[in-house]
C-alpha cells in the first residue's frame, strides 16, 4: 500500500456536492463524468489535506456550496507513513479555513508535516508559456513538498519585500530604515534560493529514473535580469547596491521573487515555451511524476498526486505510459476524464467512480470495472 493516501473521504456542502462520502483503498482514483458535473471539485477537496488554498487557490468563502453559501467541510481518515490520522477542515459563513487533526486543533504547517499532496491542473497546461510568477508558484509546491518549512520561509521573505516596497513607493531615502528589512530578505531569500536549487536537482535526477518513455526536462533556475545573488551576503549586497534603482521603480528589483525556471526538452533541444502542447504536457507531467518519486525514494513512500483531465492533450501510448508510471509508484492518484474509457489501460489496478449532476447538485458513486 502507499505510504500516503486516503481511506475514506466524506464532503458536506462543498462546492457542488452538498454531500457525500467515498470509501477507498490506496489504488489510484479514476473519476469520470460529463464536464461541469463536479469532478474537480473532488480534487479541490483532496488538495486541502496540503497546507494554503488548494488547487483553484481559491477563498474558503469561494468554497461553498450554492444557494446558500453558509460554509462547508471536508472530512478524510489520512494513512501517513506508518500512522493514521482523522483530519477534519472546514469554515464557517466565508471565514478562515480551520483544521482539526485526530479532534485537534492544527495548523496548516502542523498539516504539511503529516500530508504530502501534488497536483497538476488544466491551467497548468500554459506554464511554459505565461508570466514567470506562475513557474515560481510551481517550483515553490515542488520545493515545499520536500521542504515543508518552505512555505514559512517565503512568508517571512514576502513580508520583509511588501514593507520594503512601501518605503521604496514614499521615496525613502534614509538607510536606516532598509537595514533591517533588507538582512531579513537577505537571510530569507538565501534559503528560498538554496531550497529551490536542492529540488531542481532532486527533479533533475529522479526524472533518470523513469520506467517508461516520459520526455525528459533540462531544467535551470535563473534571474529574469541579471544573475541571482548567491548567499545571504551576495543578497544583502545587492539589495543594498540596487537601492537607488529600486526607489526609481518603486519596487524591489533584486531577489528570489525575480527568479524563473527554465526548461528544455532534453532530447529535441527544444525550450518548453517552444514545444508543442502535447509536448508540454508531457513535460509537466515528466517533471510531477519525478517530484513524486524523489519523494517515495527520500521518504519511503509516495505522495498523493491530483491529476485533472490528465488524459487531455495525451496521446493513447503516452496515455498508457502514464499510467504504468502511476502504478509502478505505487501512489494513490486521483484521476479525471469525461469517460471511464480514457481509464480502460488502467484494468483492475484502479477503483472507478461516476460523478454526476443534477440540478446543480453533484454526487459521487462508485462503479464496477
Amino acid at each position: 500500500m502507499p505510504g500516503f493516501y486516503l481511506a475514506q473521504l466524506t464532503l458536506s456542502h462543498f462546492r457542488s456536492h452538498r454531500s457525500g462520502r467515498m470509501d477507498l483503498d490506496g489504488r489510484p482514483v479514476a473519476l469520470s463524468g460529463p464536464n461541469g458535473a463536479g469532478k474537480t471539485n473532488v480534487l479541490e477537496a483532496v488538495s486541502l489535506f496540503s497546507p494554503g488554498r488548494g488547487l483553484r487557490r481559491a477563498s474558503a468563502e469561494e468554497m461553498a456550496g450554492r444557494p446558500g453559501a453558509l460554509g462547508w467541510k471536508i472530512a478524510g481518515t489520512l494513512f501517513s507513513l506508518n500512522q493514521v490520522h482523522e483530519i477534519e477542515t472546514w469554515s464557517d459563513a466565508g471565514a478562515a479555513r480551520q483544521l482539526r487533526i485526530n479532534s485537534k486543533p492544527a495548523s496548516q504547517v502542523a498539516l504539511g508535516r503529516v500530508a504530502r499532496v501534488l497536483w497538476l491542473v488544466p491551467s497548468m497546461d500554459r506554464l511554459w508559456i505565461e508570466a514567470a510568477d506562475g513557474r515560481r508558484r510551481f517550483l515553490d509546491r515542488i520545493t515545499m513538498s520536500f521542504v515543508p518549512a518552505h512555505a514559512e520561509v517565503t512568508l517571512a521573505y514576502e513580508k520583509a519585500m511588501r514593507e520594503r516596497n512601501r518605503l521604496l513607493k514614499d521615496q525613502v531615502r534614509d538607510s536606516h530604515w532598509y537595514a533591517a528589512l533588507e538582512q531579513q530578505m537577505a537571510v530569507n531569500g538565501a534559503m528560498i534560493h538554496a531550497n529551490r536549487l536542492a529540488a531542481v536537482k532532486k527533479l533533475h535526477d529522479a526524472q533518470k529514473e523513469a520506467r517508461t518513455a516520459f520526455p525528459v526536462a533540462e531544467l535551470d533556475l535563473i534571474q529574469t535580469e541579471g544573475e541571482m545573488p548567491n548567499g545571504e551576503s551576495d543578497l544583502l549586497d545587492a539589495l543594498r547596491e540596487s537601492r537607488f534603482r529600486d526607489l526609481a521603480a518603486g519596487r524591489s528589483l533584486v531577489g528570489p521573487h525575480r527568479a524563473d525556471l527554465h526548461a528544455v526538452f532534453a532530447a529535441k533541444g527544444v525550450p518548453a515555451r517552444d514545444c508543442s502542447t502535447g509536448e508540454q504536457k508531457a513535460l509537466l507531467l515528466s517533471l510531477i511524476l519525478a517530484n513524486a518519486r524523489a519523494l517515495s525514494q527520500e521518504m519511503g513512500a509516495p505522495p498523493i498526486l491530483l491529476l485533472d483531465e490528465v488524459a487531455a492533450h495525451l496521446d493513447a501510448s503516452r496515455r498508457a505510459a502514464l499510467y504504468d508510471e502511476i502504478c509502478a509508484l505505487e501512489t494513490q492518484a486521483w484521476m479525471t476524464g469525461t469517460g471511464a474509457e480514457l481509464f480502460a489501460d488502467l484494468g483492475g489496478r484502479a477503483q472507478y467512480f461516476d460523478v454526476t449532476e443534477n440540478s446543480g447538485i453533484s454526487s459521487v458513486e462508485r462503479i464496477s470495472h
